[in-house]
């Protein structure tokens, strides 16, 4: 019997290594990058990180600054690329990234992209306080209607959001939920992969790419006040005279017109339904999504003369 159940033992121990060899040589799972917060209370990533996303054609990179995608050769000239996941873009590689397809339609700029899965509207703008000590032209943010719901802790309180208390005015920062079991999960690609096949009761611990849409029904755009209220106290707070914001298409045309309202440049990005825009199983964008985006923000900047191109 004793024997039986140390073959058994050896056996299982075998089979968890060459199931992890196999997941890891054929890239079964994502590679995800490992996060810290930094002494401003931001999360980003680990400086200098490198993987694979799901299948292994292409790979992402993190750069010394903690954020996805390559630094531009120059800081002159500079224009900020600020948002969540689909500005982060790990499904993509690096040729479809917003900071690349700008570039190659406004060369005499540089881009740079300070983008994590999750950034609330109000983590974009504590991102930008950072990202001014590079005297950018622009900061472009990238933004869709639950950005602003997720940023008011009022409306919909989270512990791994950035929030701000309107009724105190004060910023809660947010928290990475446990962090050490992240931390097996992600290394131990065996059980990331078992996980995202058959997952469990984990959805509060592991990051997914991108949160659901506020699930509540906003009629009559009740929260109105609280939106404006989010705006009062960023307009006082930031500085937003060379804050863009980027709607992502469908967004809710109560917050755009706040927004504007309040002093905001706007662009409401329109993909005209085309659904060649995200991936099928996924609303994420895709490479020509992200090319679609491209034009229409230079389309933007060249209507509005907001460049000098000379």
């Amino acid at each position: 019997m004793k024997k039986f159940i140390k073959n058994l033992i050896i056996f299982f121990l075998f089979a968890l290594l060459v199931g992890e060899l196999i997941v890891r040589l054929t890239h079964a799972t994502t590679d995800l990058p490992k996060r810290e917060i930094d002494e401003y209370n931001i999360q980003k990533y680990y400086p200098n990180q490198s993987g694979y996303w799901v299948g292994g054609k292409h790979k992402w990179v993190v750069n010394k600054f903690g954020w996805p995608g390559e630094l531009p050769k120059s800081y002159d000239n500079l224009i900020t690329i600020i948002g969540d996941s689909y500005i982060e873009n790990f499904m993509n590689p690096s040729e479809c990234h917003q900071s690349v397809l700008l570039k190659k339609r406004l060369d005499k700029f540089n881009f740079i992209e300070a983008a994590r899965s999750g950034v609330s509207f109000i983590e974009a703008m504590e991102i930008s306080k950072q990202l001014d000590s590079l005297s950018p032209i622009y900061n472009l943010v990238y933004v869709n209607s639950k950005d602003f719901y997720e940023s008011v802790a009022n409306i919909q309180p989270a512990v791994d959001i950035m929030q701000l208390d309107i009724e105190k005015k004060e910023i809660i920062y947010g928290q990475m939920k446990s962090p050490g079991l992240k931390k097996v999960l992600y290394n131990w690609k065996l059980l990331y992969y078992f996980y995202n096949k058959f997952p469990l009761n984990l959805s509060k611990i592991v990051d997914r790419p991108e949160k659901t849409v506020h699930e509540e029904a906003i009629d009559d755009f009740k929260y109105k006040n609280e939106i404006q209220s989010l705006l009062d106290y960023t307009k006082l707070n930031y500085n937003i005279k060379n804050k863009i914001l980027v709607f992502h298409p469908n967004s809710e045309l109560e917050i755009i017109e706040i927004c504007k309202n309040s002093g905001f440049k706007v662009i409401v990005l329109n993909s005209d339904n085309d659904e060649s825009w995200t991936f099928e199983h996924d609303n994420h964008w895709t490479c020509y999504g992200h090319e679609r985006v491209a034009y229409e923000i230079v389309d933007y900047f060249l209507n509005f003369h907001l460049l000098k191109l000379d």
